[in-house]
């Protein structure tokens, strides 16, 4: 094939069966470089159209690709898509009939399948090799790559089998993806895939179009989470709790106000959580509040907002998990909600795990990163690219910290400081923070009375500050390492801390943390106002019409960024529908007439007609 042929097929493709006329930032690279059987290992943000980079060519290539991926679940969603948008695609696992997985060899052999989507258990048997190395084998696809790291937060020992994917099939090429990788787990998938001089290419972990924001948890936090929730207008979203007796707890108050909730975790059924993920997947279930067992079978591009009630174990986690949010490039929210006792209960599940001292070694740091994103004072988006190892600017209007950066002063608390170490030291360093303030705020419980604390000198000397204030402070002292929470919460001074309560060191802190002010979350954005015309939820009623007769998400009928524009520009004739971003000439011989005629409807409404 010409290269002017190559370069017409590459970008007819592009627009007749995904619908695009020009492809997203790094895309090109990853498809040519797959194309052309290179080794690519791809580093692309949550959202940032990784799929279409090894399906595009998937489709032009001669033979079958053979995507590797985690969880049925998002198998099954992605098969879905593919074949809504008339690409043969298929998947194996053992949920399936002996006589539907004997049709699918059948048609693996006949070369009628482009993509062939598997469980890394199943790379792992013989039978199945057997069958591939029959088949004609165009590329391996390696989804969620990071799972092959021990390094990662998601490591999976069946993806370690995968090695020996490059000593079986030595000359078809490897494309790994992941959204989430550090230095460490990039080099460790490079060496455990064995990948030849690999095509590397690497996104800024950055999504311009998410509001991150961290919060100090007011009691439960459940009052704050609603108040998201209610802004949103219906619209889906996920909640991460910390244990699955929260996530029913959540769901249960959710519901008794009004929002439509089911919990999701590791305790349910295969048919509950299936049940969950379908009716969430379909738009019938507006939020989902979940353990990390949602995790990674999550492919919905119209989730508006993720909470998290807790800390979270580590920033690769978090910024896995915030990314399921807008993933249509419309805009979405984020909030996470932490206390200190978090840490306590994260540490617990450190020690009590069965990995051995370099775990809990890397575990602990990680949770440690999380402590200072989540109570640090820069930007959110510019801290999560650092640590991912990128250089941002400031996002400017994207991230609380920037959004109240006008509104807050540093202010010295040294002395703030200074009292709470000294309480903490004259209290023997046997209790925890809230013990220690209430010591300094004069409390006359039974506890502090009997221990004769009411007797020192620092007792009541932190009357002027309330309690959610001096928690602040600790939490300060613990984000700079001035002080650290042994077992059972207990806090330690720490050298750092010395030098504090010796006055040789400052501390500083956001005169917001203190004090902080009524800033509220943006609700109200023009797509949010956009999404809620009746054109767009006339054309979302077509939408859910088609996706219950086909038994598909909605999202794989059209994308909510596709309905937006398609309910401002009204389209009347074939053409205008197909110069709306997402929709090919393969969705608009399916779907495109049944949409023009409500939008020529609707554009007679509108004219008074």
């Amino acid at each position: 094939m010409s290269i002017a042929t190559e370069e017409s097929r590459l970008h007819a493709t592009l627009k007749e069966v995904f619908g695009f006329s020009v492809f997203r930032e790094h895309q090109e690279l990853a498809v040519r470089s797959i194309i052309e059987n290179k080794d690519t290992l791809m580093l692309l943000p949550t959202g940032g159209g990784k799929s279409l980079c090894y399906q595009l060519p998937a489709i032009i290539k001669e033979g079958v690709t053979v995507v590797v991926s985690p969880l049925l679940a998002l198998m099954y969603d992605q098969v879905s898509a593919l074949k809504v948008m008339g690409i043969k695609a298929e998947s194996l696992s053992s949920m399936q009939s002996e006589a539907e997985v004997q049709r699918i060899h059948k048609e693996l052999i006949e070369q009628k399948i482009k993509l062939l989507y598997v469980s890394p258990e199943r790379m792992a048997t013989r039978g199945f090799i057997e069958l591939l190395q029959e088949l004609k084998i165009n590329t391996f696809v390696i989804d969620e790559a990071h799972c092959i790291s021990e390094w990662g937060h998601e490591f999976r020992d069946d993806y370690r089998k995968l090695s020996s994917i490059r000593s079986t099939f030595p000359h078809v090429c490897i494309a790994a993806f992941t959204a989430t990788a550090t230095q460490k787990v990039k080099s460790d998938i490079i060496n455990q895939l064995h990948l030849n001089d690999p095509v590397l290419i690497k996104a800024a972990a950055f999504r311009s179009n998410i509001t991150i924001r961290a919060k100090n948890r007011e009691g439960n936090g459940q009052k704050q989470l609603l108040a998201l929730i209610q802004q949103k207008h219906g619209e889906s979203g996920i909640v991460y709790a910390f244990s699955r007796k929260e996530t029913e707890e959540v769901s249960r108050f959710l519901n008794a106000n009004g929002v439509v909730s089911r919990a999701y975790h590791a305790g349910m059924s295969t048919d509950e959580r299936t049940s969950v993920h379908k009716a969430f997947m379909d738009d019938t279930l507006q939020v989902v509040v979940a353990t990390v067992a949602f995790g990674m079978g999550i492919d919905k591009s119209n989730i508006r907002f993720v909470i998290h009630t807790s800390m979270p174990k580590s920033i690769e986690n978090y910024y896995q998990e915030i990314g399921r949010a807008g993933r249509d490039g419309l805009e979405a929210q984020t909030l996470l909600l932490y206390s200190m006792s978090d840490v306590v209960n994260r540490k617990s599940l450190i020690e009590k795990n069965d990995g051995g001292s370099e775990y809990k070694r890397v575990a602990l740091q990680q949770l440690n990163d999380s402590i200072r994103f989540a109570s640090g004072e820069v930007c959110r988006h510019k801290g999560i690219a650092a640590y991912f190892g990128d250089k941002i600017d400031d996002c400017v209007g994207v991230c609380d910290n920037c959004l109240e950066a006008g509104s807050f002063q540093i202010v010295d608390i040294s002395v703030e400081s200074q009292k709470f170490l000294s309480a903490l030291h004259k209290t023997g360093q046997s209790f925890g923070t809230h013990y220690v303030i209430d010591v300094l705020r004069g409390s006359e419980s039974q506890k502090v009375l009997s221990a004769q604390h009411d007797k020192l000198s620092v007792y009541g000397i932190g009357r002027d500050r309330s309690k959610q204030e001096w928690l602040s402070i600790a939490n300060r002292l613990i984000e700079i390492e001035g002080l650290f929470q042994a077992d059972f919460g207990v806090v330690k001074i720490t050298e750092k801390g010395v030098a504090i309560l010796k006055g040789a060191e400052k501390v500083t802190l956001k005169e917001t943390t203190l004090n902080p002010p009524k800033v509220a979350i943006k609700s109200e954005t023009p797509h949010n106002k956009e999404m809620q015309t009746p054109e767009f939820e006339a054309l979302r009623g077509v939408r859910s019409r088609l996706a219950l007769e086909e038994k598909v998400p909605a999202y794989v009928i059209f994308s909510d960024k596709t309905l937006l524009e398609m309910s401002q520009k009204l389209p009347e004739t074939k053409e205008g529908m197909l110069a709306i971003s997402g929709i090919g000439i393969v969705k608009y011989d399916k779907y495109g007439e049944q949409f023009l005629d409500v939008c020529r409807a609707l554009s007679k409404e509108k004219a008074g007609v």
